[in-house]
């Protein structure tokens, strides 16, 4: 039963006419690419003869800019049927991928820019390209504004290329040496050369690629060294290198091979073999083609012994083992069309990729397609990153660095991504406990970019925030702020955050999703209010600045206005605007605000002003002690302070109340999403957040069995090691009847049952409870 490559099952058609499944995270094939537009962002596209560009959010307070240059450097607008009308500065967005990309092409920007801006155009801008152009799409916003909140909309932009070539192909990352097509239940080898990056592209979604490498080195001595699963999870202490810190595939003497440096999928396999024909024989399909033989015969010109099985990496294979069975599980690829991963030889290799033959189960989508392989020379500047989509069906991004990472980077290599900046984990020159302890005893600054941030504007804002969050924001006065919640009909929480009133129209939310935002959207329209909620993405960097030093520290770098309020003024949960140092420094608005339960400071200001500002606060900071912190430390002192974080202490199926929230619920007020369904929760409540105070060291995972006997009462949110306490801690949620104060229960750990830890229930915060400390 010989199954060629060509008479593959496609199933790429069942159920057009009434699909019974929805998969609103895989784009269908358009040929449209979209992306998003970030205030002060620049960004470049590359149109052939008969492209279409759509860009679309050019309202009220928001411009888009457009320049184009032809293959020659001169000016190309009139390519796309513009003309310039205006010259626009540099400093008015953030010109370093345009200037260095001029610098590389040989175009023209002498003085300022020429170029069309657009603006309070409520139909999209539409071009069409009738010769080959780069076009430069910017959002110029001068650094005032962003600090008055203007000029932050959604920008989107749809690109369809006429390009003959799969429409689904990424742009190239650099400079490449080769690149080719491996056809669906197919195998190609090829070589790698140390310090070359390679790019391997699902083209169309959901289509999985075995990837072997053997060391070049070693093949000439007659040894095949290559890449050894075990070794390699071993080593990065989980089930497959992701970029940053643990970014390395290993051979079987643990000696590094290659780096991760992007991945837009983030869901491999390092488990299973690549598929053979025992097991499709197994399966009733003898003769059916193979990625272990289709592997074993490209690498045949390289001398490599054949094998019935080879133990690959599988690229975008979707497995994960059931916590119960112990099973391998798999189900269709998270892989979407064109997503990638790219990783960087650290030896000379011989390489073999397949495009996975498997048509019997949901593997591939059911539909075997085919991969794409770019490999790049060394001299290409590649960074890592992750992607980030703010939801399942939106724009793709690639992770960025935040406007401080000139400082940070001098100062640690430990990065993780946080939304869709890469932000430090720990400083290693002190360690995450030498971070906790200035924040406990001097003051830190840690880099919070990742927070999303919106402006609510309009002469309907205080109608809509009224009724989308749970405090009661019309005795909001202006220049001060409130911790609050948004919730949902059945009172469980959206996404929590700080509400900030800048003007008598004007508001500013800071919280931890884009979903807030939406909900804010969708709203305002459901209710016909003239408003405006305005995403201003990355464009307003943040510092916190934390610690009882944090103060005096601020009294050495702040100038104010005497119309706002000065350092003095601002009160826990305050806000003004402030230079630095005198009335010609750099802008920013100040906080009393942050996420450790210490007296503290959340600084905000533009990203052409973050390293000088950077700069000015560690400096005044010498005398005090001063030292940067990351993530790691800041979940320590989160969790002794009490303060919820999402996924943890509130999570789907969990309300505001059962999330140790209710201090932040205006039950008085006469209306807000999710009030009735916390009014009814509340009469006849089931559980609570409650603190641990554990009787040893072991610190419990989250989601943990909290125990009372045999029976589970409730389960752990969170946990940590508190310097403070020496004692292990955690915030639970348990049922109502075992949550007195003093009770003692038991933390389960082996399967909940085989080993317990002996906690007692304590209340929260475990420190400073009366939050004596951010109110000093």
């Amino acid at each position: 039963m010989t199954r060629d490559p060509a008479i593959l099952y496609d199933f790429s058609n069942i159920g057009a006419a009434q699909p019974r499944r929805s998969f609103p995270g895989f784009e269908k094939n358009t040929g449209v690419r979209r992306s998003l537009l970030a205030t002060r962002e620049a960004q470049k596209l590359e149109l052939e003869k008969g492209d279409i560009v759509s860009i679309s959010g050019a309202q009220t307070d928001v411009s888009v800019a457009i320049v184009a240059f032809l293959p020659n450097g001169d000016d190309g607008l009139a390519a796309l049927g513009l003309k310039p009308k205006t010259c626009m500065a540099f400093t008015s967005f953030d010109s370093d991928p345009l200037v260095g990309w001029a610098a590389s092409n040989g175009a023209n920007l002498q003085g300022d820019l020429p170029c069309e801006v657009f603006h309070d155009t409520a139909e999209p801008i539409i071009l069409r390209a009738t010769n080959p152009v780069t076009l430069w799409v910017m959002r110029p916003v001068p650094a005032q504004n962003v600090i008055a909140g203007h000029g932050n909309g959604r920008v989107e932009i749809s690109h369809k290329s006429t390009a003959t070539s799969d429409p689904w192909l990424p742009p190239l990352l650099g400079d490449t040496r080769d690149e080719f097509t491996v056809s669906k239940a197919t195998g190609l080898s090829y070589e790698l050369k140390r310090g070359e990056y390679l790019q391997i592209i699902d083209i169309h979604g959901q289509q999985c690629s075995d990837f072997v490498a053997l060391r070049s080195d070693g093949l000439m001595r007659g040894k095949e060294l290559m890449i050894d699963s075990t070794a390699t999870r071993s080593m990065v202490r989980k089930s497959y290198p992701t970029p940053g810190v643990l970014d390395k595939f290993y051979d079987q003497n643990m000696r590094p091979m290659l780096n991760v440096v992007q991945d837009t999928c983030g869901r491999h396999d390092t488990f299973g073999l690549a598929c053979t024909a025992r097991g499709y024989e197994e399966q009733g399909f003898p003769g059916h083609v193979n990625c272990s033989d289709n592997i074993s015969g490209v690498l045949d010109r390289f001398g490599v012994q054949k094998r019935s099985a080879w133990p690959a990496i599988n690229f975008f294979w979707n497995t994960w083992v059931d916590p119960h069975s112990h099973h391998l599980m798999t189900e269709e690829s998270h892989s979407r069309p064109g997503d990638y991963v790219v990783m960087q030889a650290m030896q000379d290799l011989v390489c073999a990729s397949t495009a996975c033959p498997d048509d019997i189960d949901p593997i591939n989508g059911w539909n075997p397609t085919d991969i794409h392989v770019r490999i790049y020379r060394p001299s290409t500047p590649i960074r890592r990153a992750v992607a980030y989509r703010e939801k399942e069906d939106a724009p793709m991004s690639i992770s960025q660095e935040s406007a401080f990472h000139k400082r940070l980077a001098p100062l640690t290599q430990d990065f993780s991504p946080a939304r869709d900046l890469w932000t430090p984990v720990s400083f290693p020159s002190i360690g995450s406990m030498g971070e906790y302890w200035a924040c406990r005893n001097a003051v830190t600054l840690q880099d919070m970019s990742g927070l999303r941030k919106y402006d609510i504007v309009g002469p309907d804002a205080v109608t809509l925030l009224q009724e989308a969050l749970t405090r009661n924001i019309a005795k909001l006065a202006i220049w001060r702020g409130t911790y609050t919640l948004m919730c949902d009909e059945s009172g469980q929480v959206i996404d929590d955050g700080t509400l900030f009133r800048l003007g008598d129209k004007l508001f500013r939310w800071f919280c931890g999703s884009e979903e807030s935002g939406r909900a804010l959207q969708e709203l305002a329209q459901k209710m016909g209010l003239q408003v405006r909620v305005c995403a201003l993405g990355n464009s307003l960097p943040n510092l916190a600045l934390q610690g009882p030093k944090s103060r005096d520290l601020l009294k050495k770098v702040s100038f104010f206005q005497p119309n706002v309020p000065n350092l003095d003024h601002i009160k826990w949960f305050g806000v003004s605007v402030a230079r630095l140092n005198n009335r010609e420094g750099a802008p920013f608005m100040l906080s009393r605000s942050g996420y450790t339960g210490e007296l503290g400071y959340e600084i905000f200001c533009t990203k052409s002003d973050a390293v000088e500002i950077w700069d000015a606060i560690m400096l005044a900071g010498q005398e005090f002690g001063i030292q940067p912190m990351g993530s790691a430390a800041l979940e320590t002192i989160r969790i002794e302070a009490g303060l919820a974080a999402a996924n943890a202490e509130f999570a789907p199926g969990v309300d505001a109340f059962e999330a140790g929230l209710g201090f932040a619920v205006d039950m008085k007020k006469d209306s807000f999403t999710g009030k009735a369904a916390l009014e009814r929760n509340a009469k006849d409540p089931r559980k609570i957040l409650r603190g641990l105070l554990l009787d040893c060291d072991d610190v419990p995972t989250h989601g943990a069995p909290v125990l009372s006997g045999e029976r589970q009462i409730g389960q752990i949110t969170s946990a940590t090691w508190s310097p403070s306490l020496e004692r292990a801690i955690a915030m639970a949620r348990i049922s109502i009847e075992h949550a007195e104060i003093g009770t003692v229960l038991e933390v389960g750990q082996l399967d909940g049952h085989m080993k317990r830890l002996s906690a007692t229930v304590s209340d929260i915060p475990f420190i400073d409870p009366q939050r004596k400390r951010a109110r000093a």
